[in-house]
Order: C-alpha cells, then structure tokens, then sequence
C-alpha cells in the first residue's frame, strides 16, 4: 500500500512531516530563531537582575530560600509553566502564543537567578559560562543527531514524563527531609534532559504543525534550561571539591 500524503502543498499549519519542503524549512527556521531569542532573552533578563538588584539584597533574598519556601517556588514553577504552554498552544491568537514564551522565559529566569548567583559569587564567576559551552555541545550534538538520522523519538514521551515524575518526587522529597541529592541525581537529569531534546527535536520534524513554532521553541527551550541547570549543578559540585 502507498504512502499517501493526506495533505496538500497549500495547506496551512499541517505537521511538519507532511508540509512540502519549504513550509518545512521555514517552520524549522522560525523555531530555532524563537529558541535563540529566547535563551538571549533569559540572559537579557539575568544580567538585568545583577546589574539593578544591591548585591545587599541579593545575599538576603539567596540567604532566605528555605526548603519550605523552594517547594513553594517549584509549585508556583510548575503552575506558571503549565499556563505558558497553554497559551504557546494557542491556535487562535499569535499574541497569546508570544505572550506564554515570554511568560515562561520570566519565570525560567526568576528560578535560575538563585543558583547562578551561587555560582558565580561562591564557586567561580566562571562557571556558568562553562556550563553554557557544555550546554551548548551537548544540545547541538543531540540535535545534529536527529536531524541527521531523521529518527522519531516520539515513543520516548511516556517513559520521560515518569521520569519527570520521579525526578519532581525526589526533589520534593529532598527538600521536605533535608537529604541532599547528590552528584549523581545531576547526572541522571542531564541524562534526563537530554532524553527531552532528543524529544522535542523529532517532535519538530515530525509531530508538530508549521504553525507551531511558538509551542515547539517553548519545549526545547524548557529542555535547554533543564540541562544547563543540572551541568551548572556538576560543575560547581566539582569546582567545590
């Protein structure tokens, strides 16, 4: 039986697989420049905080994280997250879309600001451009891997959602019994992360539409976050050794 393509060259918004090859090409091409907007942005807003925030009130406010107070900032996350992918999903209004990524990279760069303060006034001002370097390999070898083989790893999204699952428990659980998690929870999350480019990136060539653009530099920007927040983690561990 043929492989027939249900679609036509003139449709408007089907999945990527289907599109003819400049629509294609285009969609890809609109996604990465969102993502790499969007990780300037973070940056934008990061040094924004540094450079207004009195050092002063910096060490209070990463003084005053308490487990109780961190559990109460991964909820809110995780909240915020949801809502932002909701609206970057949002067929109907490219205004809403926009508005969930910008929303989702404000409350990436309000959690990230504790650990890379840490990171920079504790371990070594140097580190998260480290991470940022390794990051950045890591992301573009996962990607040039995908594209390179076409491969579909859309069947990987149940497995790394329980992980997900059991990552947020432990988490949780850690910071309600006061146990650290280790070197080697960091290690199995950039394993994790990387599972989710691997993910996301098959996902833009084959599942999602060429009007999504929006919704697909918002979940592989998610997943870059993850995986710099977790090298940041190993190479400060080290650095503290």
């Amino acid at each position: 039986m043929s492989n027939i393509n249900p679609y036509s060259a003139t449709d408007v918004g089907v999945p990527a697989a289907f599109a003819d090859e400049s629509a294609r090409a285009g969609f890809i091409r609109r996604t990465y420049t969102h993502l790499f907007g969007a990780i300037a942005a973070l940056i934008g807003v990061e040094m924004l905080i540094f450079a207004v925030v009195p050092k002063a009130q910096m060490m209070r406010l990463v003084q005053g994280i308490s487990p109780m107070v961190w559990l109460i900032a991964l909820g809110l996350f995780m909240v915020v997250g949801w809502l932002a992918r909701s609206w970057a999903s949002n067929g109907a209004s490219k205004g809403l879309q926009y508005a969930g990524l910008s929303l989702y990279v404000l409350a990436e760069a309000v959690l990230l600001f504790p650990l890379l303060y840490v990171a920079v006034v504790f371990v070594d001002p140097k580190t998260p451009l480290m991470a940022a370097v390794v990051t950045l390999l890591v992301f573009g070898g996962l990607t040039a891997f995908v594209f390179a083989t076409g491969a579909d790893f859309s069947g990987m999204g149940k497995f790394l959602a329980l992980g997900g699952l059991v990552a947020m428990g432990a988490i949780f659980a850690g910071a309600i019994m006061g146990f650290s998690l280790g070197l080697w929870f960091s290690v199995a999350m950039v394993a994790l992360a990387s599972g989710y480019i691997l993910y996301d990136t098959s996902n833009v060539l084959h599942h999602y539409r060429t009007d999504q653009h929006v919704a697909a530099s918002l979940a592989l920007f998610a997943s870059v976050v993850l995986l710099f927040w977790y090298v940041l983690r190993i190479l400060m561990a080290f650095a503290e050794e």
